[in-house]
């Protein structure tokens, strides 16, 4: 079992937004089991929460942007890329502004920031979406594609081509979150001298400077924009590197641009709010694409999570077979509804019950179209939560079970002859004086088919 993970004491930094050229303080602060990444406006009035979630994308044009209730916050997936790359999964992120410091244009001041903080496991274990088939998104008009496939460990590869000489095509790969801290965390952004123009003309970047972007010079430079490029920049002078970067800034590996496609990938699909176990694989990846992904992954996640099917092997050797279950159970046909238990621990059981034609609840409903009856469905749910609670008692045969309450009833899905129902109940709360407080949930055809909150007490025979 992996547990979660927050940091130990709080920490902040101060620096200028990239976009806005604001001065903000960033403090990070330890956060409870499930809360996740949780963004909190400071500035403004009751101090809003922005989850990191991507149906809260809402813009991706130089940066990816989240906005609830009118409350927005920029840029964020640098920070939120230092999150998963230290491996934590709970955080407060406290801002005074819209958008985080853009510090070196990198993660590494974040991950610093995170390590001085100190990390300590919680109490709850890390939730994992298991990859089982290649999933995949891609966006048409730029012809970027990414996709995630099977794998034991969480892995990145990138792959960018922005069809220019200076730059040309680079790869990037991340075997294992562990090289992140090492490897991806100090790959700084980059844009091209066209698309500097286009923003400084805009008023964007003004917090940019030659110290926290790579400028790659994909055209002949003319003075006016040098001119323009020493004015926002506030340099006496300006000039192309022979690698065709522009000056004051060394590259800190020759495919610093992918890793950094790389490190923005990371931080897109920290938005997912579950960790991956797969490979994810990028080509021409942009924070669009990337945050599209996230969206349809997440969407994936809480319909699979919300049907969830326990896989057991039906054809094993059951711990309990129908005879074992009428020595345990007052039960007697037609009225005993589980044929066996396969699984059961302190705190679970697990039965089982291959719905026929037989049944003699499908006499009456309905005659011509046969549907089991939700409220047998209960009752079978129930038998199964019984099993358990009788099997805390030394002499069950003197016990019988009576309901006690029944809470949050849903039916998802018909059970028709010739379906093998699945029931899964665990226990809420222990065992205490005979009461048995529960879940249940039961499965056909792979599906979620009715789940409910069942309260019983044991009682001895009079």
């Amino acid at each position: 079992m992996v547990k979660q993970k927050t940091i130990q004491n709080e920490i902040s930094l101060t620096g200028v937004g990239l976009h806005t050229g604001k001065e903000v303080k960033m403090t990070f602060k330890p956060a409870p089991v499930n809360n996740g990444y949780t963004f909190v406006r400071v500035d403004l009035e009751g101090s809003p929460i922005i989850e990191a979630d991507a149906n809260y994308v809402v813009n991706t044009q130089r940066g990816t942007n989240l906005e609830k209730l009118g409350v927005k916050i920029q840029t964020s997936e640098h920070v939120l890329a230092a999150f998963v790359g230290c491996d934590v999964d709970n955080v407060i992120i406290e801002l005074n502004e819209s958008e985080p410091p853009i510090m070196d244009g990198s993660s590494k001041f974040f991950v610093e920031a995170i390590e001085k903080a100190g990390i300590v496991e919680q109490d709850a274990e890390r939730n994992f979406y298991v990859v089982k088939e290649v999933i995949s998104f891609t966006d048409e008009a730029t012809g970027s594609e990414i996709l995630v496939m099977p794998a034991d460990d969480y892995q990145v590869t990138t792959m960018v081509d922005f069809g220019t000489k200076v730059l040309g095509t680079q790869n990037a790969t991340m075997k294992n979150i562990r090289e992140f801290k090492t490897e991806i965390a100090d790959s700084r952004t980059f844009s091209f001298l066209h698309e500097l123009e286009t923003l400084l003309d805009n008023g964007l970047i003004k917090g940019g400077d030659l110290n926290n972007a790579i400028v790659y010079v994909d055209k002949e430079i003319s003075p006016k924009t040098i001119e323009n490029l020493k004015v926002a920049f506030g340099k006496d002078s300006i000039s192309v590197k022979p690698n065709g970067i522009l000056d004051n800034l060394t590259l800190h590996y020759p495919n610093e641009a992918a890793r950094h496609k790389l490190l923005d990938v990371v931080g897109d699909l920290a938005l997912i709010g579950t960790r991956i176990k797969g490979k994810v694989i990028a080509n021409k990846p942009g924070h669009y694409v990337n945050t599209q992904f996230a969206k349809k992954m997440s969407k994936i996640i809480k319909i699979e999570q919300k049907n969830q099917v326990p896989v057991y092997d039906l054809h094993k050797e059951p711990l309990m077979d129908i005879h074992k279950i009428m020595n345990l159970l007052p039960h007697r046909p037609p009225f005993l509804f589980v044929d066996r238990i396969i699984e059961m621990s302190d705190s679970h059981v697990v039965g089982m019950k291959n719905v026929t034609m037989n049944e003699t609840f499908f006499v009456g409903h309905f005659p011509g179209a046969p549907v089991m009856p939700g409220v047998i469905i209960v009752e079978a749910m129930a038998q199964t939560g019984g099993i358990l609670i009788l099997s805390s008692v030394p002499d069950p045969e003197n016990y019988l079970t009576y309901f006690m309450k029944i809470d949050n009833v849903k039916f998802k899905h018909k059970v028709l002859p010739g379906d093998t129902l699945v029931f899964k109940c665990d226990l809420i709360t222990p065992i205490r004086r005979g009461i048995c407080h529960m879940q249940a949930s039961a499965y056909a055809n792979g599906k979620l088919v009715a789940e409910a909150e069942l309260m019983a007490q044991i009682a001895k025979k009079q």
